[in-house]
């Protein structure tokens, strides 16, 4: 983890970030559901998940999300501040043994309301060991202007 300071001017749109991977883990599903209060049998009860669709616990999307953020927190920009996160979708279902990684595109800029302020928009997608999307978002950054 590193401080880089960017500015608005500085975003290109379509310039791709690619983080590193993480496993999930049963552990992770215990510890998620203990910090949340989640105890629903989809997460947590492997015989009675043996009967639903999917056959096996799925991982919470809530916690999806976490970590796939979290696994874009490589860089930190004083810069630029989080306003928060739009178009969230559980795509695909996440089980114990997937492996995500998170891949960031910026996808919109716009002058902003405040001046000296610009809005950044990165749209991200967690990313299974298929290759195959299990959650995109967007993420919407208050960026200062250079000038």
């Amino acid at each position: 983890m590193y401080f880089k300071s960017t500015f608005f001017e500085d975003y290109t749109l379509g310039d791709k970030r690619v983080t590193l991977g993480r496993t999930i883990t049963e552990t992770d599903f215990v510890v998620h559901a203990g910090h949340t209060g989640d105890f629903f049998p989809h997460h947590l009860d492997a015989e009675w998940s043996k009967t639903q669709p999917f056959g096996q616990r799925i991982a919470h999307g809530t916690m999806i999300f976490s970590i796939g953020i979290g696994l874009t927190a490589s860089e930190i920009n004083p810069e630029a501040f989080s306003k928060g996160y739009d178009r969230l979708r559980f795509v695909k279902p996440v089980f114990i043994g997937n492996t995500i990684h998170s891949e960031v595109t910026i996808s919109a800029k716009e002058e902003g309301k405040k001046p000296g302020y610009g809005t950044v928009t990165e749209h991200v997608e967690v990313i299974n060991e298929r290759g195959e999307v299990v959650l995109a978002c967007d993420h919407l950054l208050v960026v200062k202007l250079r000038a």
